[in-house]
């Protein structure tokens, strides 16, 4: 399958549902911020149980609707590792900054995939994807600029919002190997394998940084019982949606995400956003939608790449 095809417009009949299927998910991970700041254990290690709380479950709807977990691809590990990483940048980032910024700057995912493409396959942008270009990093500055005031949300706000733009990185390779791993496997495996991949990684990290791992109160493992659940649910109907849908739609209508962790954030923790936040994640969001309306390469640049 070439990238040309991959990028092109799904003829299924199911379009529809698959696009509810990836509101319904951002929807259920935009909850995900909530229960890190809920859990009691390290960031890394939450993103640990987070995991092993969902395996369980993928591997159950494995068994039963295709009789197994099958052989892991090289996507699947990928995109497992990849997972991990995003995990462990972003809880990390969720504990230190805002959860407004942790969820509006890890979305400038887009941009920098369609940058990275630009510089290593030669795909060359239009014009406009330099002015959304732009717009997003203007508004990705003012958030961090805002969030360093004084009454700023977060322990490390600076460090935080670094974590969190990083994150984009990660979970922008993260798209591109689901994509990979689903031209060939179900959502339900792919989940399972890269589940299985990631969590281990997570471990390691929670290790090395000396992170708490267990709950000192057995009441403190319902958040992390929760974000299993939300994994599933979540990045399940992405991962299943990115199947039918172009990986540049999927990363687009994604953009839902912050705005309900904004919102739960404001109900659960009293995170009002500043109305010099609300702009800049305004147009961090808008210069994101900018970029990839009409900045991807024109159709023949695409197939010569």
């Amino acid at each position: 399958m070439t990238a040309a095809s991959l990028d092109s417009p799904p003829q299924s009949d199911h379009q529809r549902l698959a696009m509810a299927a990836l509101i319904f998910g951002a929807l259920a991970i935009g909850a995900a911020p909530i229960f890190v700041r809920l859990s009691q254990t390290g960031p890394a290690a939450t993103g640990f149980w987070r995991l092993v709380f969902a395996l369980p479950i993928l591997i159950a709807l494995s068994v039963r609707r295709e009789g197994g977990m099958g052989r892991a691809s090289a996507a699947n590990l990928t995109a497992g590792l990849m997972f991990a990483l995003d995990l462990a940048c972003w809880h990390y980032g969720i504990r230190f900054t805002s959860v407004a910024n942790a969820t509006v700057l890890p979305n400038l995912t887009p941009v920098l995939v369609t940058l990275a493409a630009w510089f290593l396959f030669k795909e060359k942008p239009r014009g406009v994807f330099l002015v959304g270009l732009a717009v997003a990093v203007a508004g990705a500055v003012v958030m961090a600029l805002a969030n360093a005031g004084v009454g700023a949300v977060g322990t490390r706000p600076h460090l935080g919002d670094a974590l969190s733009i990083s994150t984009a990185v990660w979970y922008g390779l993260y798209f591109v190997a689901v994509r990979q791993a689903r031209a060939s496997q179900s959502a339900t495996r792919v989940m399972a394998w890269s589940s299985l991949a990631g969590a281990p990684v997570l471990l390691i990290v929670a290790l090395v940084l000396g992170e708490r791992i267990i709950p000192a109160d057995p009441m403190l493992w319902g958040p992390l019982a929760a974000l299993g659940l939300v994994h599933v649910l979540g990045q399940g109907s992405i991962a299943w949606a990115l199947g039918r849908l172009p990986t540049a739609t999927a990363a687009l209508v994604v953009l839902v995400q912050p705005v309900a962790a904004a919102l739960l954030a404001y109900a659960v923790f009293g995170e009002a956003m500043t109305p010099i936040q609300t702009l800049g994640g305004g147009l961090a969001l808008a210069g994101v939608v900018i970029a990839q309306w009409k900045g991807r390469a024109a159709p023949t640049e695409a197939a010569d790449s």
